[in-house]
């Protein structure tokens, strides 16, 4: 069981008493043995919190763990203690002002992301200039972004508020499984719109145009794709369990199975590795392409005995590339997101003994905060809709300024191909 260390002895005013005898069995967690008179066996007393417990659970729900102790799990219903990997009950409650914190910063990235996305979806969607197949890309991802925080933020607040999980077994793993296909859903449509900047900057005209029927594939494709890796943990590779701070639910990482473990390595390469390796592959020629572009632009330049060129090809050209710089940052936001899930996913696998109830609160966060990015993104960097924003909704409009005029000639391939067929 490992080595006791002894606290403190106390001694009862009353001889008739004896000594009360506290040992510490782990960390923040003390160990109470009462010997009273001779001949009478020592009394397990329950087991307790170092910062006086009784205090901090007045306004918590009752305890249900099964071992007696003051843990992170003494609060968790019944129904789901079935879903609680022993790991946990080693870890004393976290300290409440966590829950506090991580309520406040949920509701906030909610509130934003709610409103953000759909306003990013109403806006292309109610704009024609706007409705490109390109374009229908950046709504799907804003339609996962805005669907992840809708059904997401609501049942974490709860949680915060009641300190831990109090919506049972069954929703638990629903929220597990939404989180995870909106996530999937959220980076496969951020590739599709890097191989579509991909397509326009490097391969230029000899690519093959994106249609409004390639997008929708696409999409489809990315949704049937993602529910496919998603519904596995239903029916027995690997599980959706709630995670340590016991206030949000996920993977099963801490199972020592190693066919549950397959799931997670599995899921890691399709959804992360995968499209992280594409994206610094795409990336890597579109910057390449975009310094050739603008060294030949200079050399021209200078042949001519002007400082720049000022054609149509160029403004063109300098539109989709401040575009392609839009993607990359989105990319990168939303790599930023959700590393910190990756992490602690591999940590629980490899080595669990680094994986806490506060080490695991840092994926949540991190995560919500993702479906905020993206609509303020485009907000200040896609020109059309900014000039699109600003009609339909002055107050949240960003100011424009003259890079305006030379950078919303072409949103898409599709904007390119259809002009040039009007030509």
């Amino acid at each position: 069981m490992g080595t006791w260390n002894i606290l403190a002895i106390s001694e009862a005013g009353d001889p008739g008493r004896g000594m009360t005898l506290f040992l510490e069995v782990g960390v923040g967690v003390a160990l109470c043995l009462e010997a009273g008179d001779t001949g009478r066996a020592p009394k397990l007393s329950n087991m307790s919190y170092w910062d006086n417990p009784a205090n901090m659970a007045a306004d918590t729900l009752p305890s249900t763990n099964p071992f007696g102790n003051y843990t992170v799990v003494d609060t968790v219903p019944k129904e789901i203690l079935h879903m609680i990997d022993p790991h946990w009950y080693q870890f004393p409650p976290m300290n409440p002002l966590w829950y506090s914190l991580v309520g406040f910063w949920v509701v906030m990235m909610g509130c934003l992301s709610v409103a953000g996305n759909f306003v990013v979806m109403w806006v292309f969607m109610n704009t024609k200039s706007l409705r490109t197949p390109a374009n229908l890309l950046v709504c799907n991802l804003a339609l996962s972004d805005f669907l992840m925080m809708f059904t997401m933020f609501p049942p974490m607040v709860i949680s915060c508020y009641w300190q831990t999980w109090t919506l049972g077994a069954f929703f638990c793993e629903v929220y597990a499984f939404l989180g995870s296909l909106f996530g999937c859903v959220s980076i496969w449509s951020m590739l599709w719109i890097t191989l579509d900047r991909y397509n326009v900057i490097v391969k230029g005209v000899s690519a093959e145009p994106l249609t409004s029927k390639g997008s929708m594939m696409r999409i489809l494709a990315t949704w049937a794709g993602s529910l496919a890796w998603c519904l596995p943990p239903f029916f027995g590779w690997n599980r959706y369990v709630p995670e340590g701070n016991m206030t949000a639910c996920g993977t099963d990482y801490l199972s020592e199975d190693a066919f549950s473990h397959s799931y997670l390595y599995v899921y890691s390469v399709f959804v992360y590795f995968l499209p992280l390796f594409a994206n610094i592959y795409l990336y890597f020629f579109i910057v390449q392409a975009v310094a050739n572009h603008e060294k030949q632009m200079r050399e021209q330049a200078k042949k001519m005995g002007v400082k720049s060129l000022r054609s149509e090809e160029s403004q063109k050209t300098s539109a989709e590339c401040r575009l392609a710089k839009v993607a990359l940052m989105t990319v990168s936001l939303w790599f930023m997101a959700w590393t910190p899930y990756l992490i602690i996913n591999f940590a629980g696998m490899i080595n669990k003994a680094s994986v806490t109830p506060l080490f695991s609160i840092w994926g949540s966060v991190f995560a919500k905060a993702n479906a905020v990015y993206n609509p303020i993104v485009y907000a200040i960097s896609h020109p059309k809709y900014r000039a699109a924003l600003e009609k339909k909704l002055p107050c949240l409009a960003c100011a424009t300024d003259g890079r305006d005029d030379h950078s919303s000639e072409v949103v898409s391939t599709a904007t390119t191909n259809e002009k040039s067929e009007s030509a």
